[in-house]
């Protein structure tokens, strides 16, 4: 009797132990999954950023900084500035006169593969050529000036813009010459293919400030009266602390996203523009293209609702621009997106 309960003892022990195990090891299993599926639930996403070299922001895709950036032509003139997209996005825009009393946009981008569209893209311009270069950009264009910028064309990596795949024509109500559009990520990927776009550096343009600029004279508002046709103004705005982008008085957004076109930085950079000598008139008969003298002069920085008067020079093709201040010292830029106009020196800003 007494063999045969402590047998019975025996069995219930050994079942209780293996039930208990099986238990442990189920509630070990649903532990361990929950724990694994809270941390990854709840880990930060780490990015590792750089420094852009054309805004002294910390912005970019870490590595970004290495990479050459892309340098496009895009529309400006009146009838076509409401169909502009992406120019929110460049580091740095350029504005200068082309021919018959228009100017001519080129945007340049560290990262262009980030944005999705942009343009309206048209063709290149002999001072166009020369910035990209001084920036050691690939230049993008969609034609060009064959008598003055076609032969300078072959002194840097360029890709004309194609109508498919890294370009595409959109329906914006225009004519033709007014739809052309880059597609920012296809783009990127083909120039990534053709050239070497690693820089052999990732020193920034300008030196930028470690804190907010500020000058004792105050600038509300800048006219840049280009010419008859085109004055290019930029109101400061308080609480973006940027300024805004008109035409005239005619606000500019980004077609495509409705952003308001704001810039944190904007020079105005004086020079001799004129008719190249002996130059043909183009087929539509309105006016020679424009020589844009590049090698130095005066001019403005705008920055903070502020402003002073400055110098600057560039010189050869593969030079950037270069900035002092009133005094010769090396001007000291806010860290942000910028807008460069280049005017003829008759083309006095209007600063209120």
């Amino acid at each position: 009797m007494l063999k045969r309960v402590l047998a019975v003892l025996l069995v219930l022990s050994f079942c209780f132990a293996v039930g208990c195990s099986k238990d442990e090891e189920r509630l070990s299993v649903d532990v361990g999954d929950e724990s694994s599926s809270t941390v990854e639930s709840t880990a930060p996403v780490v990015t590792e950023t750089g420094i852009n070299p054309l805004t002294g922001l910390k912005d970019l895709d870490n590595g970004k900084e290495n990479n050459r950036p892309v340098a496009i032509t895009i529309n400006n003139v009146k009838v076509a500035q409401p169909v502009q997209t992406g120019l929110n996005k460049a580091d740095i825009v350029y504005e200068t006169e082309v021919e018959y009393g228009i100017t001519r946009l080129v945007a340049v981008f560290q990262d262009i593969s980030k944005v999705t569209k942009i343009g309206t893209v048209r063709s290149a311009r002999y001072p166009f050529i020369d910035i990209a270069m001084g920036h050691n950009a690939i230049y993008v264009h969609h034609g060009q000036d064959n008598e003055h910028a076609a032969p300078h064309l072959n002194d840097l990596d360029r890709y004309v813009l194609p109508t498919k795949n890294e370009g595409e024509r959109v329906n914006n109500g225009l004519a033709q010459e007014h739809t052309l559009y880059a597609k920012g990520d296809k783009l990127w990927e083909t120039l990534s293919q053709k050239f070497n776009v690693k820089n052999n550096t990732s020193d920034t343009w300008v030196k930028f400030a470690d804190e907010d600029v500020t000058f004792e004279k105050a600038a509300k508002s800048v006219k840049v009266p280009f010419t008859t046709a085109a004055t290019s103004t930029f109101k400061y705005d308080e609480a973006s602390k940027k300024y805004v982008r008109y035409f005239y008085e005619d606000l500019r957004k980004d077609y495509v996203t409705g952003e308001t076109m704001s810039f944190k930085n904007v020079f105005v950079l004086s020079t001799n523009i004129y008719d190249y000598p002996g130059c043909k008139e183009p087929q539509w008969g309105k006016g020679p293209h424009q020589k844009v003298e590049l090698e130095s002069g005066t001019g403005y920085y705008f920055v903070n609702g502020t402003y002073t008067t400055i110098n600057w020079k560039k010189g050869a093709s593969t030079n950037s621009f270069k900035f002092t201040d009133a005094e010769g010292k090396e001007l000291v830029v806010q860290p942000g997106n910028m807008w460069i106009c280049i005017a003829d020196k008759s083309a006095v800003p209007v600063i209120e």
